[in-house]
């Protein structure tokens, strides 16, 4: 069956609070406005409904699934926003790998600035020694080696919407 319009993926990843979740809603909103009605596939929230141990072994799995859930929506014609960190490049590689109209964008805020901002206090958790496996700090972030997008800190979530919308326009994924 040919589809009208074919479905594509973003990943948005960086640190913890970098402005992940911020971007993905301005980016829903310019998506909306042009017609496009796309699934977000927020971490936080699939993480209490899959994840039972978040160690290595459980972020792997986590990740499998995530990237499935993805792809499955994208194979059924719904555009997918991915807010998620996966702090690994494997995590973000195997989403690309199984989704043919992919890009991959990299939110690029400096560590110290995540640290500051930290609405979720994810990076005090840490201080606190409650939180062990926080990207970035206990735990290695591995940035995009070559993201489609790299966005800076200083812009604003609607400019940097519509810097993931000129990619994909680019691609051809929308028109």
């Amino acid at each position: 069956m040919e589809r009208k319009n074919e479905a594509f993926a973003i990943w948005i990843t960086g640190l913890p609070a970098s402005g992940k979740s911020t971007i993905t809603a301005a980016l829903k909103v310019q998506l909306a406005n042009r017609g496009v009605d796309a699934a977000v596939l927020e971490s936080d929230v699939l993480r209490k409904v899959f994840a039972g141990d978040y160690n290595a072994t459980g972020r792997e799995t986590f990740y499998r699934q995530m990237a499935y859930i993805g792809a499955l929506l994208v194979e059924h014609g719904v555009p997918v926003i991915f807010d998620a960190t996966a702090n690994r490049r494997a995590y973000r590689d195997r989403a690309r790998h199984e989704i043919a109209r992919f890009i991959e964008v990299y939110v690029d805020v400096p560590l110290a600035t995540c640290r500051a901002r930290d609405p979720k206090g994810i990076y005090r958790g840490a201080a606190s020694g409650e939180a062990t496996n926080v990207p970035g700090l206990q735990d290695p972030y591995e940035p995009p080696e070559a993201p489609d997008v790299v966005l800076l800190q200083g812009e604003t979530p609607e400019s940097d919407a519509r810097q993931i919308i000129q990619k994909l326009t680019e691609k051809g994924y929308l028109k």
